[in-house]
């Protein structure tokens, strides 16, 4: 390891690894530090993404693939289900692989990866972010940087100390429990979203398929929701009278956000991609490729910055990401906010409408125009996001 770099890159994530390798592309030497023992793990994800998203950063293959999904199942509080296809392929993801695909075209680029490795400050010169500090085999480095890219995830202290306001409000902040169980029989292409108060009062239960007989099943709950009963509680009961033949084979924890980005995720020295900056889709939950779009327009600007010796460059960044992704957020977190006030009675019915048209006519913008239809200001909103050009 040398003592000097052009940028660091905190966090081996998908957003970290991509942010990484387009920063290495000209030349630019680059380090990333991951403070796990292994790139990908522990998986705190559902693992959905569309196949749309990932593909301009790495080719498809099936050996990070554990199912493809072409429908969406939404359970209302009654029982019953309206079914919803798909326009474009979505993608289960092996997580573990896949970040180790993508780190491993970082390490082609000429990134150099250490694991281990637990950032606990960063180096200043003149207000500027010029490094960072970490804890290494019971060692303390400095290591010296033009630029570093906090991508340490939802609980970013890289933000922190670089003085970026990263608080997101408890009521903003998903309390998420999820498990990988056997013994469960669901259609292999379908992922199945339970909303209401008797599946997770103040969030949804989710349900994806990851090959034959297996699933990842998780709860997400706002921070709003009464403390009396947390996500793991509506976990359990949940698995317990839906699949009471599956077994677990893992469980995870965390918290994810549900908030637009960061109002500042770039100051001088650094940026903030992927969870660390908020990249996340308010109203899904899902940041995998966000979180890579983030990255690449991080790497690419700090790529841009080094070659032209101009490092105020990556202070575009804020306006690059708002112009490609950022605005479309703003929107998801209004829809966000109209849908979770919503009651048993409004998710029924909202399962009525939707199966009174025909499923080849069913869409997401269909069914959210149709839930919104009582505020037409949303309705445009709507269509803005989910029908595309």
């Amino acid at each position: 390891m040398k003592n000097e770099y052009d940028v660091v890159v905190v966090g081996a994530g998908p957003s970290g690894s991509v942010a990484a390798r387009y920063a290495a592309q000209k030349g630019a030497s680059v380090l990333m530090l991951e403070k796990d023992r292994d790139i990908g793990l522990p998986v705190r994800c559902g693992e959905a993404c569309s196949q749309r998203s990932i593909e301009p950063f790495i080719n498809t293959n099936e050996k990070w693939i554990s199912a493809r999904v072409n429908k969406y199942s939404f359970v209302a509080p009654n029982g019953k289900c309206a079914v919803v296809p798909f326009k474009e392929t979505v993608l289960i993801l092996d997580r573990k692989v896949f970040d180790y695909e993508l780190a491993k075209l970082a390490a082609k680029e000429g990134v150099e990866i250490f694991t281990k490795t637990y950032v606990k400050g960063l180096l200043f010169d003149n207000n500027k972010v010029a490094g960072v500090t970490f804890e290494a085999k019971g060692k303390t480095f400095k290591i010296k940087s033009k630029i570093v890219i906090g991508a340490d995830g939802v609980e970013s202290r890289v933000g922190r100390w670089a003085g970026l306001r990263t608080y997101v409000n408890y009521k903003d902040m998903g309390s998420c429990v999820q498990v990988v169980a056997t013994n469960i029989n669901i259609e292999s292409d379908t992922c199945i979203f339970y909303l209401g108060t008797n599946y997770a009062e103040g969030g949804y239960v989710w349900v994806f398929p990851k090959g034959h007989d297996i699933a990842n099943i998780g709860v997400g709950i706002t921070g709003e929701t009464n403390k009396k009963k947390n996500a793991l509680s509506f976990l359990k009961e949940f698995f317990r009278e839906y699949f009471p033949d599956g077994k677990i084979l893992s469980s995870v924890a965390g918290g994810s956000p549900t908030v637009p980005t960061l109002k500042k995720i770039s100051a001088p020295g650094i940026m903030l991609v992927g969870d660390a900056a908020r990249q996340v889709n308010p109203l899904s939950g899902g940041g995998i490729g966000t979180g890579m779009l983030g990255g690449s327009i991080a790497g690419k600007l700090s790529s841009i910055a080094i070659e032209r010796n101009n490092l105020d460059l990556i202070l575009k960044y804020d306006k690059e990401w708002y112009k490609v992704a950022g605005k479309r957020h703003i929107i998801f977190d209004k829809i966000k906010n109209e849908i979770y006030k919503f009651d048993d009675e409004k998710y029924n019915q909202m399962e009525k409408t939707i199966n009174k048209i025909p499923e080849n006519k069913r869409t997401l913008a269909r069914l959210f125009s149709s839930a919104l239809i009582n505020h037409p200001g949303m309705v445009k909103d709507v269509v803005k996001v989910f029908v595309k050009k």
